[in-house]
């Protein structure tokens, strides 16, 4: 007879989740059709190297304290899910909503976000974490993952706006009720 425990299946569950929230991002409605997402899935090694960067940043640009919390947070999961976005104005008009008459005004500052393009990335996110949540797999949406990632450059050059969503399954949800002394004690600071 095969047994199987759920610990033992634990991993391979998460990463099919993982896949099925990819492609439940990429399918999200995107502005005039018009897909700038970038989604990508770490395991352990990649969340170490982000882990590594948040420690790194808070340590060197005396970030938050959270940071350092989020760096040891995101260890407890066994893959991280990546959202990012491409700028590129979208040409609507009327719109201004990026805080310039136009999107030829915005094109002269093309670090400058584009909301239509944030926007779209909002619900992308949203529909990859209903998904995680149809399939009982805790996350959490992170932007000081995203923060690391850019510094990282794994999303490449054109990608300026990124966002984490660690995965886990285990008997209490480890990124969420965080206790933010205790995980900065555990990163050894």
């Amino acid at each position: 007879m095969n047994i199987f425990y759920e610990q033992d299946l634990r991993e391979e569950s998460i990463f099919a989740v993982a896949r099925e929230m990819m492609t439940a991002a990429r399918t999200a409605p995107k502005a005039k059709g018009v897909d700038n997402l970038v989604v990508v899935l770490l395991k352990k090694d990649g969340i170490a190297a982000v882990s590594d960067t948040l420690k790194t940043m808070a340590r060197r640009d005396k970030l938050p304290d959270f940071f350092l919390r989020d760096a040891v947070n995101i260890l407890s999961a066994q893959a991280l899910v990546l959202f990012g976005t491409k700028i590129m104005s979208m040409g609507l008009h009327p719109c201004g909503m990026c805080g310039f008459a136009d999107c030829t005004e915005k094109n002269k500052h093309p670090k400058h976000p584009c909301v239509i393009n944030t926007g779209d990335l909002g619900i992308a996110m949203g529909s990859a974490a209903s998904v995680a949540m149809d399939h009982r797999i805790d996350n959490r949406i992170m932007y000081t993952v995203g923060q690391a990632v850019l510094e990282m450059g794994i999303l490449g050059e054109e990608v300026k706006i990124v966002y984490g969503m660690p995965l886990s399954a285990s008997g209490k949800n480890p990124f969420m009720d965080r206790d933010k002394d205790a995980l900065v004690k555990l990163a050894g600071l």
